[in-house]
């Protein structure tokens, strides 16, 4: 029944109510579809369901089409929103990024290794200083400088390469800039930001020399969707790392940079590998 290929993976979401998980499991074995990894989970407090299964078809000529047809008048039944992602697929992500090098490098290098299973068409900065490390990748590197007059205009110019570059997904990979609510509504659901968990404590500049004096003992980051409240959307992954009076700024600086880009990988990952639902102002992810 198990298989070494990589599975077909199945999502989705309803109101709660009884047999949710008996009219998925049901047509899957009905369907031929072995079913090699399964999480539910229903939110008492949103009274709605989440699923997603891996499975594997056990017959050839699997089609995803006749699935969605045969499954689609037992889902209105239960109000099911779905989705069905195909083994092969490979979404197209766009990063963007200003001069910090550790998230960028960290993703790019697990791009090219294949431990993050994403196309990375293009990168956008509104610097130049990190081109070199895209021209190594061989991947498009766009230079959109920004003035608090031209914002509107390199915004919409964003816009423009997401649509060309026909993205999927945006990785804030320490893209130092606000992004406008028309912006941040166009991204709504599909892009991810990465900043260290020393907010609210320690804003602006600086942040790591604020926490080294008052003598901070922990230092972390977190990843989540983009919205229009600052560093406050939904969450989809956070990084620990303990430290102590020994530990000067530049010292958490480089903890902190290596809580970062492992929180920002981990959150491109499930989302990626379709574990995250968005529930309101909330996530439920279900992990590996």
């Amino acid at each position: 029944m198990k298989s070494k290929l990589k599975p077909w993976i199945f999502t989705a979401s309803c109101p709660s109510v009884l047999g949710t998980v008996d009219v998925v499991t049901r047509y899957m074995a009905e369907y031929g579809n072995y079913v090699e990894d399964i999480h539910s989970f229903d939110d008492r407090a949103a009274d709605r369901f989440f699923i997603r299964i891996e499975f594997h078809p056990q017959f050839e000529g699997f089609s995803a089409e006749e699935f969605n047809t045969g499954f689609s008048p037992r889902a209105e039944e239960f109000e099911m929103e779905w989705s069905l992602t195909p083994p092969e697929h490979r979404p197209r992500v766009a990063i963007l990024v200003s001069k910090y090098d550790h998230c960028l490098n960290d993703l790019l290098y697990r791009h090219r290794t294949g431990q993050l299973n994403i196309e990375v068409p293009v990168i956008i900065s509104n610097h130049p200083d990190l081109k070199h490390l895209a021209e190594w990748h061989d991947i498009p590197y766009y230079h959109l400088p920004i003035t608090p007059d031209t914002k509107p205009e390199q915004e919409a110019q964003i816009v423009k390469l997401l649509e060309e570059y026909d993205i999927e997904l945006v990785v804030l990979a320490r893209y130092m800039q606000v992004l406008s609510a028309d912006l941040c509504s166009y991204l709504d659901g599909k892009a991810i930001n990465i900043h260290h968990s020393l907010l609210p404590g320690f804003k602006g500049a600086r942040p790591y020399h604020q926490a080294w004096e008052k003598g901070v003992k922990m230092v972390g980051a977190t990843a989540h969707y983009v919205n229009n409240d600052l560093d406050e959307g939904p969450i989809i992954a956070q990084g620990l790392q303990q430290v102590d009076h020994a530990h000067y700024p530049e010292d958490l600086i480089a903890k902190g940079q290596d809580v970062e880009r492992i929180t920002l990988m981990n959150a491109v990952r499930c989302h990626i590998e379709k574990r995250v639902f968005l529930c309101g102002s909330r996530t439920v992810v279900f992990s590996k």
